[in-house]
């Protein structure tokens, strides 16, 4: 039997509870565990952690819309002991060995989110090679290395300084990703370590060279997560109605002011083409705000929304109250929101978005966040987003 081990831990420093933040939609260990299970020679996926959080996060996958994509995972504990910071991989997957029956192990990085099922096939046809012992994952990497000697003088490691090679004819060199390692159960437990014997290479994609470990590792993957098209699965063709705030979503949050004392705004002319879009569709538009000035009513009159909330500090309790007398569901409202005080209303309603800017509580929360930042045109990159579905 072929078992995939993903170990997560809930005490990370640097990014506290990384394992469950949101990345593209979903908490960052869903993208491995769903690879995992998509991989047709791994029989039981085992996610192994020491924090409840996390344990209930993960088993959610398993009952709920794309149960049957979780079919083969199982969540598991494991000890404090080996999800101390300076404990080891392997003595969580020693740990398992001794608890668990299997033949081999592939263990699989929760901080890889762009690791795909079909990487893990061709790790196991790799793996299923007489001659191979042990996998790993790497990337094809094209740099140009030097070292100083002890005399200070720089010198290439992997290229000639009278033959630079063109980067088309360069082979590079491999570098480890951290993605996946396979081995079998026997090798583990007799060398104590994730790989041993015959250790075979399977490349990966060069986008997959990256880790989240910081936290600008993790804005560099997001956007790559994006360029795959990851994160806007949802089917939004049930959406009846899109509803956004105002400052820091139709505006960039700027507060401007004349001579005279008056208050300036700048809005974006994409999103009222978005908004005009969407009501010919047949979609309510509004806008929900806690302010009550006078410059946001002329713009929602403007463009002629449907609905206009202003000085709403309750913006559930006022969706819900719209929902009755519109005769839909708050699963059919999509809200963009950019701060705290949005957080009840997108927790609540079918599809979720904010900007790119938005404060880091409602970027863990939402199900799409946008490349575009307040006032670039967010509503429209939503608008679009939704078009784009009703009109498939």
């Amino acid at each position: 039997m072929n078992v995939a081990f993903i170990p997560v831990r809930g005490g990370s420093k640097s990014i506290p509870l990384k394992n469950i933040r949101k990345i593209c939609g979903q908490p960052l260990v869903y993208w491995t565990v769903k690879a995992a299970c998509a991989c047709r020679y791994i029989d039981k996926v085992y996610v192994a952690t020491d924090s409840p959080a996390i344990m209930e996060t993960v088993r959610s996958f398993a009952s709920g819309d794309e149960a049957a994509l979780f079919s083969k995972l199982c969540v598991i504990g494991r000890s404090a002991e080996s999800a101390t910071d300076t404990a080891s991989t392997e003595s969580a997957m020693l740990e398992f060995a001794a608890a668990y029956d299997f033949d081999n192990i592939a263990l699989v990085q929760a901080t890889s989110p762009l690791l795909t099922g079909n990487d893990l096939d061709n790790g196991f046809v790799e793996f299923g090679k007489e001659s191979t012992d042990s996998v790993l994952s790497v990337v094809r990497q094209k740099r140009f290395h030097w070292d100083v000697d002890e005399d200070g003088n720089a010198h290439p490691t992997n290229y000639d300084v009278f033959k630079r090679p063109r980067r088309q004819e360069f082979k590079g060199y491999f570098v480890e990703n951290g993605a996946f390692y396979i081995t079998s159960k026997k090798r583990l437990l007799e060398s104590g370590n994730r790989v041993s014997g015959n250790i075979h290479i399977v490349e990966m994609d060069e986008d997959s060279f990256f880790e989240i470990d910081e936290l600008s590792d993790w804005i560099i993957i997001e956007a790559l997560m994006r360029k795959r098209g990851l994160g806007i699965e949802k089917n939004l063709k049930g959406m009846k109605a899109l509803l956004t705030d105002c400052d820091g979503c139709l505006t960039d949050a700027g507060m401007y002011y004349s001579e005279n004392g008056d208050e300036l705004k700048k809005f974006n002319t994409k999103d009222g083409m978005g908004f005009s879009l969407l009501k010919e569709a047949g979609v309510l538009t509004g806008l929900i705000t806690g302010e009550s000035v006078e410059l946001n009513k002329r713009r929602a009159d403007k463009l002629h929304l449907d609905i206009y909330a202003s000085g709403c500090k309750d913006k559930l309790g006022f969706v819900k109250k719209l929902c009755a007398e519109k005769g839909i569901s708050l699963d059919e409202v999509i809200y963009i929101g950019d701060d705290i005080n949005d957080l009840p209303l997108l927790k609540s309603v079918g599809f979720s978005c904010c900007p790119g800017d938005a404060v880091e509580a409602v970027r863990n929360e939402v199900d799409y966040i946008s490349a575009l930042k307040g006032g670039e045109g967010v509503i429209r990159d939503v608008a679009d987003m939704l078009l784009k579905q009703l009109q498939a």
